[in-house]
């Protein structure tokens, strides 16, 4: 009888920890509605890309004070770093690449309408994109919606976005992406990519894009 008992509490423990692991595992795309963003991204993802960057220190050393407030979150980092190739379409269907944007700062999100928080700081992005976008500076939303284009533009339709594209990626690979380098732990993710097409900075999870203490970073971002 003992036994018995034994055996089915070693089963129990089994089923929990499996249903715990699947739970945990659901969590890690769907992000958390934080008011300003989760825990900065780790300085473990220095083994990122192959190709060495050579993003100006006193640039870094300028963006780092600056990443505070309501962009506390944004992981600056202490060198810059180049990324794997990530792939993606226009609205039009052009297949396109971060590389299409050399020459230009990007604020690359990844977001999609299943996602609260990306929901709520498209608006602020779009803000962001109309006050400080031009031929130095793109917002450069990425949206990982499987399935056609319909449900993403009937949402910015909605919420009246009409600045930021509709870049999209239906098969998630620019996540995965990015998750598999350590980058990307859930949505939205937001990268801070130099003109020279290198990463400066990393942060998981929503901030309030439109707001001053966002403004100064992507400002000295644009400025270079």
């Amino acid at each position: 009888m003992s036994q018995s008992r034994n055996r089915l509490s070693t089963g129990a423990l089994v089923a929990i920890a499996i249903a715990l692991g699947a739970a945990v595992g659901a969590a890690g795309i769907y992000g958390k509605a934080s008011p300003s963003g989760n825990a900065p991204a780790p300085e473990s993802i220095a083994s990122i890309g192959t190709v060495a960057c050579k993003a100006d220190p006193e640039m870094l050393a300028r963006l780092k004070p600056l990443a505070r407030g309501e962009v506390a979150a944004m992981a600056v980092r202490d060198s810059a770093i180049a990324l794997p190739e990530v792939a993606f379409v226009s609205a039009e269907g052009e297949a396109l690449t971060l590389a299409d944007f050399a020459g230009q700062a990007i604020l690359v999100n990844l977001w999609a309408t299943w996602c609260a928080p990306c929901r709520e700081e498209m608006p602020a992005l779009a803000e962001l994109q109309s006050e400080l976008g031009d031929d130095e500076f793109k917002v450069l939303a990425i949206n990982i919606d499987a399935g056609d284009v319909s449900k993403p533009q009937a949402f910015l339709d909605e919420i009246g976005v009409s600045n930021l594209g509709l870049y999209r990626d239906a098969s998630m690979g620019v996540f995965n992406t990015l998750k598999k380098e350590g980058v990307a732990f859930g949505l939205p993710v937001t990268l801070m990519i130099g003109k020279d097409g290198c990463m400066l900075g990393a942060m998981n999870g929503p901030a309030e894009w439109a707001s001053e203490d966002a403004k100064a970073l992507i400002a000295a971002l644009k400025a270079g």
